[in-house]
């Protein structure tokens, strides 16, 4: 039986296959990280969109050729990251980070 990390990294290969976007390098551990910090900080449902959107960001960022697709990445998951950290700090009436 395959372990949760093998199978994510398997249906991670099937989709960027899928899409033809096999060259792609994904971090699948900082999106799950994105996904945790969105759920904990906004609420739960707040994960699939919230990586959902940054993923979008990266492609628009690295298909305008602002920047590289991994620099992309990095910088769109810092933003909803601080975003999601921003917003949970606001509802709990602190400054953010």
């Amino acid at each position: 039986m395959k372990s949760q990390d093998e199978t994510l990294e398997e249906w991670c290969r099937s989709l960027l296959q899928a899409y033809e976007l096999e060259d792609v390098q994904v971090d699948v551990n900082a999106i799950l990280a994105l996904a945790g910090v969105a759920a904990h900080s906004v609420v739960r449902p707040a994960a699939p969109l919230t990586t959902f959107i940054a993923g979008y960001a990266a492609g628009l960022a690295s298909g305008s050729g602002q920047s590289t697709e991994a620099s992309s990445m990095e910088e769109a998951l810092a933003v909803a990251r601080s975003l999601a950290a921003d917003y949970d700090a606001e509802a709990a009436g602190t400054p953010g980070e």
